[in-house]
């Protein structure tokens, strides 16, 4: 099995590419090793290696977060090496099926929040995986949409540039309603 690895816009993140499918719909972020025994048994083998503060898990792609005081040259090992031994256990990756990445749409704004759905999936989510995080729609309040970044987007020093050039931008071209794009913890 080869694993590439590549760099992300975020310093405190890396991706890697196992080269098959890793979830294959959904996504999964977990930030605790706590949260990683309970959902899934990759997660809690990278929480397993020091330093590790964060894992995401996309459809082809897993992205750990470090803390800022580790070195990726010791992990990095370490990361391919669990990641290796899991995939060629068996194991599954998550515990439970992955659920649905964004809030449901009801309401009065429900033609609107299905908008900003299909917006960011089809427009924002494929690039955002390209660099190993992902953003998810939280909620669509008074003109405001609230969005989760996650993954290498989750802290990323440039992730807020996206979110108000990019992102607000883009979602206000096509939806007069939206004044203005927040990330959400």
């Amino acid at each position: 099995m080869f694993i590439q690895t590549e760099t992300t816009p975020n310093p405190a993140t890396l991706k890697f590419l196992p080269g098959r499918e890793v979830l294959g719909q959904g996504s999964a972020d977990i930030k605790t090793a706590e949260e990683a025994a309970q959902r899934s048994p990759l997660a809690a083998k990278l929480f397993g290696v020091a330093g590790v503060t964060g894992v995401f898990l996309g459809q082809d792609f897993v992205t750990v977060t470090k803390a800022e005081d580790q070195d990726w040259h010791l992990m990095k090992p370490a990361l391919l090496g669990a990641i290796m031994e899991h995939f060629t256990s068996g194991a599954p990756v998550l515990s439970q099926a992955a659920g649905a990445a964004h809030g449901a749409a009801d309401g009065e704004n429900a033609e609107i929040v299905n908008q900003i759905i299909e917006l960011l999936d089809t427009r924002v989510r494929p690039a955002v995986a390209q660099d190993g995080g992902d953003i998810v729609f939280d909620r669509f309040e008074e003109g405001v949409v609230y969005l989760h970044m996650q993954g290498s987007c989750s802290g990323c020093p440039s992730s807020t540039a996206t979110l108000k050039a990019g992102i607000e931008n883009m979602l206000r071209h096509y939806i007069p309603e939206i004044v203005e794009v927040r990330a959400v913890a």
